[in-house]
């Protein structure tokens, strides 16, 4: 047993500050002492690089971009920020092996790519525009939601506006040459993506539709082909919904989805090597606006930020069967979004 602990990143449009901090206790299976560690505008996404330095979105004067922070001091030490004209990323991702940042930026339609320099500081290396747009209201322009590596160490970045996958090929001076496109059903509205353990499936969650698709991943020329669609909502759901954070457990076997409306997380059994899903639980969130979830090490307890309502549930996970069973749901974290364990 162990005590994790855990960073939460927030909006700060009504109580909260910036980044809190708490602690999951594995034997008592409580969640506890949530303190305040960082103020930033709207850190709404984190990411942790081995060397034990926190990225964080930030919006700053008009301007908005990425914030390094050393994670081994409290409060968070700030050590560079790249703020440029505009809003700020909705996702950042970390590639150990290159020593570079990746930033999804929402609003702008592009990809950033940051050096991680010996200082801790970050360098911009490569801009990536995309443009076009969708079918729904939502989709009046390019928003990458989603920056990171696919298995084989090439970037996909997702587009919640044009409703397409992008692979790239790296360089090892963090350049980006476009390798393929998939393009996903219109209105799909896709938001994050994640990979089987064997690399061979993707699992790619609309935002927009409320739906999970299967992509068969081809590591040849990093393209998509799509296998199966899936809801992550009863079919009798008629208000609002928005699919939002994605899991996938160590062994393949079970994928969990959070939806903001209808307040749940979503559980999926894989079958046939990954290629088949099947929805087998919904559980409520116990809050309103489920963004982020996570989990410790040994994938035994999933933890779940409800933005709307200021509070965190935890759950206990069965291994075999992948169901979740409710723990807590009154620890306190206002505005929650991201969950990172540390």
């Amino acid at each position: 047993m162990a005590v994790y602990k855990i960073l939460f990143g927030t909006y700060t449009n009504r109580v909260s500050k910036g980044i809190y901090e708490a602690e999951l206790d594995t034997e008592k299976k409580l969640l506890q002492n949530s303190t305040f560690v960082g103020g930033l505008t709207n850190p709404t996404y984190l990411a942790i690089s081995k060397a034990n330095k926190v990225y964080a979105v930030e919006n700053r004067d008009g301007q908005g971009g990425v914030v390094t922070f050393d994670n081994s001091v409290r409060p968070l030490a700030e050590i560079d920020a790249q703020l440029s004209e505009g809003s700020a990323p909705a996702y950042i991702g970390v590639d150990e092996d290159r020593q570079l940042v990746y930033a999804g930026y929402y609003h702008r339609g592009t990809v950033e790519v940051y050096r991680i320099n010996d200082d801790g500081n970050l360098t911009l290396t490569d801009t990536w525009q995309n443009k076009w747009s969708g079918p729904r209201p939502e989709q009046g322009s390019s928003h990458i939601h989603f920056s990171n590596l696919t298995p084989d160490n090439r970037l996909v970045a997702v587009d919640l506006g044009t409703d397409e996958v992008i692979t790239f090929d790296v360089s090892d001076n963090g350049k980006l040459a476009e390798a393929a496109r998939f393009k996903a059903e219109d209105g799909f509205g896709p938001r994050h993506i994640r990979f089987s353990p064997d690399g061979q499936y993707a699992y790619l969650l609309g935002e927009l539709s409320s739906l999970l698709s299967v992509l068969k991943y081809n590591s040849e020329d990093g393209s998509f082909e799509h296998v199966q669609t899936a809801p992550t909502i009863p079919s009798d759901w008629t208000a609002h919904n928005g699919a939002a954070a994605i899991r996938i457990s160590k062994d393949g076997r079970f994928i969990y989805v959070s939806n903001r409306g209808n307040n749940s997380v979503a559980v999926f059994k894989t079958t046939n090597l990954g290629s088949e899903i099947e929805r087998i639980q919904l559980i409520s969130t116990e809050g309103e606006f489920p963004r982020d979830m996570n989990w410790d090490e040994s994938e035994q307890f999933l933890v779940v930020a409800n933005q709307d309502t200021d509070n965190v549930s935890s759950y206990a996970r069965d291994e075999e069967s992948g169901e979740l069973s409710l723990l807590q749901k009154d620890f306190t974290v206002p505005e929650g979004v991201r969950v990172l364990f540390e």
